[in-house]
């Protein structure tokens, strides 16, 4: 299997099927992600303690990628500390604008699937929407928003 028909793979998986697409019961802080230009529509939410984040889910509609991006980032961060979903969210960011090292991308684990939509840049939007949001939640809890 080509690597890229594996990425594929991988993205059509967490869009299909994915893990985190629910609500929580008692989330910490909720916020709408939208992309108007493709009509992407996520509501990220956190559930944080003790600056952890301790579990997530998204509901929305959206094009795969969105969808996809959405639950890979959840599979990610659950467990971390809001600082480190930060970091991996400025990674995510720069591995789509192609600034990203090799080392900062294998970090992303199965988030790195989206790598080459850097070479599409209608889709880029669509793949940032969870990231841009969460990384706005915690900026917005960080502050005591």
């Amino acid at each position: 299997m080509e690597m890229k028909d594996l990425y594929r793979e991988i993205v059509n998986e967490h869009n299909l099927y994915p893990s985190h697409k629910k609500d929580l019961a008692d989330p910490t802080i909720v916020l709408q992600g939208v992309n108007p230009s493709c009509g992407d529509d996520i509501n990220l939410q956190l559930l944080v303690e003790n600056d952890t984040i301790a579990d997530a889910a998204f509901n929305g509609s959206g094009c795969a990628i969105s969808q996809a991006s959405a639950d890979m980032m959840i599979d990610l961060i659950i467990g971390k500390k809001t600082d480190d979903a930060l970091r991996l969210a400025e990674q995510f960011m720069g591995m789509i604008k192609g600034t990203a090292t090799r080392d900062e991308i294998e970090e992303l684990e199965e988030a790195a699937a989206l790598e080459d939509i850097s070479h599409m840049p209608a889709r880029v939007k669509c793949a940032n929407l969870a990231w841009r949001t969460m990384k706005e939640e915690i900026e917005k809890l960080q502050k005591g928003e």
